[in-house]
């Protein structure tokens, strides 16, 4: 299956100039940086020491930054390399004031390039977040002796099926796994009928939270002074009309109504502004950086990185991928941040993060607008109870503590 795996990816080598120069007129690629997934390295490195860490996009980078600070601090630690997919991911990294820490895009998955990328790089133990498996890489650490351990580890119904499609080639790769540390117990049943071995139950990385909020609220307090707001966060196509039916409904009950919509990806926004246009909302983007006019009905985040600048000044957000059939969005910051949950019934991926929120009467399933309407009215001003607060960041204190610990064993 490797020998079928390997002819796909030099196809796909054969014609990744063409992919590159699509994905960049659609903003997806870095026009000076895209040279690195060929490993053609925009950093040098003097390191035999390296712990590499690697997480897809925006969600994964922002899951591990807490982990990526207490490495910093040990002395033994000389070097991290922290290597995402998406340009989205590269400019939130470069927010972060790291010193030990740089980033690089993380190579196409073709034999020799990987190869190439462990030799150079010389990682001491790799460590991959959320669902990040790569036949290759995996393949070619593992016949190096790397520790590789996949943190914060989630595999869904449907990608577990698809794995076990091809049984024997996923025994090959799931096998070369030194350490897996799941976020949930389905996770775990999957990762083990995978053939993962060395398997424990460390929890969801994003319970935790450690962010400098009095300076990020100051930043957007004014601005949104005297206005009645809450949040849609990472919204999918279909998701912010149903938002903006539900603004047209709740804008004659609540006085200076305002909706913040934060798209899952940002490069629909033209699309969005579309659907905004043919409701008959007025709609402003937070990239232009203006005064918020009294006539504004959505505002628009089309930057990655700054939701929980948001949820700190909202009392309540909707999570999309809910209603349509994605499995759902992690609700955990928001919440974190003192916020009422609405989702709606699509929510497979994070079954075991919802019943905690239910459980603490902080969420609410809902499938209409008339529900939502019934909802925010309600809500918009909601006061998350102090226990609620305190069980979720000692639920993210251990976490973080339980996944330090065992990383730590390697490093």
């Amino acid at each position: 299956m490797f020998i079928v795996y390997d002819l796909l990816n030099l196809i796909l080598l054969i014609f990744s100039p063409l992919i590159f120069l699509t994905r960049y007129f659609f903003g997806k690629e870095d026009k000076k940086r895209f040279k690195e997934k060929f490993c053609l390295f925009s950093k040098r490195n003097n390191s035999r020491e390296t712990i590499w860490i690697h997480g897809a996009s925006v969600g994964e980078i922002l899951s591990i930054i807490p982990i990526i600070k207490e490495l910093e601090k040990d002395k033994n630690i000389k070097k991290i390399l922290l290597t995402s997919s998406t340009t989205s991911s590269a400019s939130v990294v470069l927010k972060f004031k790291f010193k030990k820490t740089v980033h690089q895009y993380y190579p196409l998955d073709i034999n020799f390039l990987t190869k190439f990328f462990i030799n150079y790089w010389k990682p001491k133990i790799a460590i991959f977040v959320d669902s990040e498996v790569w036949p290759n890489m995996y393949k070619n650490l593992y016949r190096k002796k790397i520790p590789l351990i996949l943190l914060n580890a989630r595999i869904t119904k449907k990608s577990f099926n698809r794995w076990k499609f091809f049984p024997n080639f996923s025994k090959a790769i799931f096998s070369k796994i030194t350490l897996a540390l799941p976020q949930n117990s389905e996770t775990k049943q999957y990762l083990h009928l995978l053939g993962v071995k060395n398997i424990k139950i460390a929890g969801n990385l994003k319970y935790f939270g450690n962010i400098e909020k009095k300076k990020i609220k100051n930043d957007l307090s004014n601005k949104f002074y005297k206005r009645n707001i809450w949040c849609a966060a990472s919204t999918h196509k279909e998701e912010e009309k149903f938002i903006g039916r539900v603004h047209n409904e709740l804008r004659s009950e609540i006085k200076n109504l305002i909706t913040i919509i934060i798209p899952r990806h940002i490069n629909r926004t033209k699309s969005i502004i579309n659907e905004l246009n043919g409701i008959g909302l007025n709609y402003q983007l937070h990239s232009e950086n203006k005064k918020i006019k009294k006539n504004t009905d959505i505002y628009l985040v089309d930057t990655y990185g700054e939701a929980i600048k948001f949820y700190l000044l909202s009392k309540l957000t909707f999570l999309g991928g809910s209603l349509v059939k994605h499995g759902g969005q992690n609700p955990l910051e928001p919440a974190r941040e003192g916020n009422y949950i609405l989702y709606g019934p699509n929510i497979s991926n994070f079954k075991e993060v919802y019943k905690m929120l239910n459980f603490l009467k902080i969420a609410k399933k809902i499938n209409s607008i008339k529900e939502v309407k019934k909802i925010v009215l309600k809500r918009i001003n909601f006061n998350q109870n102090n226990k609620a607060k305190l069980k979720l960041k000692n639920i993210g204190n251990k976490i973080l503590a339980k996944n330090l610990l065992e990383i730590k064993k390697f490093t």
